[in-house]
């Protein structure tokens, strides 16, 4: 089945750009939708196209929304004259459980993601390790998934 969804990534590609100015959350845009057909259970491959194609357009729609919440929301918080302590604390440790994850992960996907989290590309990443730029990209959909993953399981053991 994957290899049938990796045959729309172009398309979805051109399809996002036109929807999102920034590469980057174009390139997680498409990644995004291709997991969500990866792990649909019963997709019909031959509605695979239409599904991909409005999985992304919603995707985009959601990223539009979110811009537009927190243009609305900067000007409040800019009136705010300090921030609460415990929310800094609690993203710095939020990140160290998730370099702690990330360093779980085994081979290309730990290597990948580790590099993102220093603010190597994936295309850097693939010209450093002397792979193809696919393959980089490979790695960093799984790892970014198995990281989704244990963030569910952990959310599920606290109970939220």
């Amino acid at each position: 089945m994957w290899e049938e969804i990796l045959e729309h990534r172009e398309r979805l590609m051109r399809l996002v750009r036109r929807k999102l100015p920034n590469r980057q959350d174009a390139e997680d845009c498409v990644q995004e939708t291709m997991l969500r057909a990866a792990v649909h259970n019963g997709l019909d491959c031959g509605r695979l196209g239409a599904f991909l194609t409005t999985v992304a357009t919603r995707l985009c729609i959601d990223h539009h929304r979110e811009q537009r919440r927190r243009r609305q929301l900067l000007p409040r918080a800019v009136t705010v004259e300090c921030e609460v302590p415990e929310d800094g604390v609690c993203d710095q440790e939020f990140g160290r459980w998730l370099l702690e994850q990330a360093r779980g992960l085994r081979g290309r996907e730990q290597q990948v993601m580790l590099a993102r989290a220093r603010g190597i590309s994936t295309a850097e990443f693939a010209r450093i390790h002397q792979i193809s730029v696919k393959a980089a990209e490979g790695a960093f959909t799984r790892g970014r998934a198995r990281l989704r993953m244990a963030c569910a399981r952990a959310l599920e053991g606290t109970g939220h």
